[in-house]
């Protein structure tokens, strides 16, 4: 009964917007509206009944430099959205993130007066795959921004300003549908992250990406959830479909289990899937873990499974995004102790609530989802994927043997960290 009252004010608001399936939401402080704008002020706040409006975070204020929240109540599918950022009374600087904490801007600086359109297409969905079935989530993602009913934007940065907001669905734009587990995830509390919500910073708008990764999945528990069959709800010819599985299949034991055995199996299933869809599959190897030996050199703990996914890719002529080797040289270049800055790896009391200290090497903060994002576009350049095409004018390149320097890495946190790691390791 929820679900169709909202789907009946959704109704009513994409009726009475710009135009079909468009929103067009005006944050200036003068009384006068563009035609077909809806005026938004402090006073907004997010409920289900009104459908849009500031949430989780205070509202601006105008003095503050605080990250604030926006949600719209919209259907699934694919968004165009133009954030217009900047301010005519003031310098600003800018970030912009959506949904799970999934990066589409970042350090964009505006002069007083400037004004600066930031335009990307964003993926949102629920938890429905129809009237009967619904996606089994785990019972610590029923909070995720990525699973809920609205779309929610995120304002965050040395002074986030936002002017205007333009949201229109989009049906032509080809998404990249990504599976896989807790280094893929769109991570929603800090210091966690993943490359799955770093890459799209990297895209134009005519493309986009669709993250049903979730940690401590291995490749069929993630069909066993309804998450594949949630994707293949939304896909069509021409997307693509990229799985990175391994963590956490390795540790499945028992008659059929194994990399050559039931993984491959699953992976097959992925594939055909996609390709019944007119879908291109991408393969990915699983990145490596923070083990090194006594001689700086990173181990193998994924035993065969690397192995299984090049086999696999030769086998049916699917490309193949060797992530596994391109982490091994990344945290080789980096060395023992400086690969530790790319992982949760905290003092205690870093953040609020943690008492001891973090010493994770299987997950990455901001900086190391930074880094293997850019892995995975060299992966994709060398792959062939014309999708590459989309990359923004601002990407230079990338060689995991030459790291980027963490001091030139700049993320503006938001106030929500968790303490607990991600399911799986």
């Amino acid at each position: 009964m929820r679900r169709i009252f909202t789907l009946l004010i959704l109704g009513f608001l994409f009726a009475s917007g710009a135009g079909a399936q468009s929103y067009k939401f005006d944050f200036t402080s003068g009384k006068k509206v563009k035609d077909g704008y809806i005026k938004i002020t402090s006073a907004d706040r997010y409920d289900q009944a009104k459908g849009y409006g500031y949430d989780l975070c205070p509202s601006p204020d105008g003095r503050s430099k605080a990250p604030f929240f926006f949600s719209v109540a919209i259907p699934d599918g694919n968004y165009h959205v133009t954030a217009i950022v900047g301010s005519k009374r003031n310098a600003g600087e800018t970030t912009l993130r959506g949904e799970s904490r999934r990066l589409f801007y970042e350090n964009v600086k505006t002069r007083k007066g400037e004004l600066l359109p930031c335009s990307f297409t964003i993926n949102k969905r629920d938890i429905h795959i129809s009237d009967k079935e619904d996606v089994r989530i785990k019972p610590r993602e029923r909070s995720k921004l990525n699973w809920d009913d609205k779309l929610t934007l995120e304002f965050n940065g040395d002074a986030p300003q936002l002017t205007e907001l333009i949201i229109e669905r989009v049906e032509s734009v080809p998404t990249i549908f990504l599976c896989g587990n807790s280094t893929v995830v769109d991570q929603d509390n800090e210091p966690w992250a993943s490359w799955g919500q770093m890459v799209p910073r990297f895209f134009t708008d005519s493309i986009c990406f669709a993250n049903y990764a979730e940690s401590g999945e291995s490749a069929n528990t993630f069909i066993g959830a309804g998450r594949l069959k949630k994707a293949l709800t939304q896909m069509k010819p021409g997307d693509y479909i990229f799985m990175e599985f391994g963590h956490n299949d390795q540790k499945q034991k028992g008659p059929g289990k194994g990399a050559f055995y039931s993984f491959m199996t699953s992976l097959k299933t992925f594939v055909d899937e996609a390709r019944a869809r007119g879908a291109q599959p991408v393969l990915v190897t699983p990145t490596q873990r923070r083990r090194f030996d006594e001689n700086g050199k990173i181990e193998n703990t994924h035993l065969d499974f690397p192995d299984a996914v090049r086999w696999l890719a030769e086998k049916e002529n699917i490309p193949l995004i060797d992530l596994h080797a391109m982490t091994r040289v990344l945290y080789e270049a980096m060395g023992v102790e400086e690969s530790k800055h790319a992982f949760v790896h905290y003092p205690a009391n870093t953040y609020p609530g943690q008492d001891r200290p973090l010493a994770d090497n299987t997950h990455f903060n901001p900086y190391g989802a930074y880094q293997i994002a850019k892995c995975v576009i060299e992966g994709m350049k060398k792959a062939g994927l014309p999708v590459v095409k989309f990359l923004r004018a601002d990407y230079q390149g990338y060689n995991p043997s030459q790291p980027d320097n963490r001091d030139s890495f700049k993320w503006n946190d938001i106030p929500f960290t968790e303490v607990e790691k991600p399911d799986g390791n």
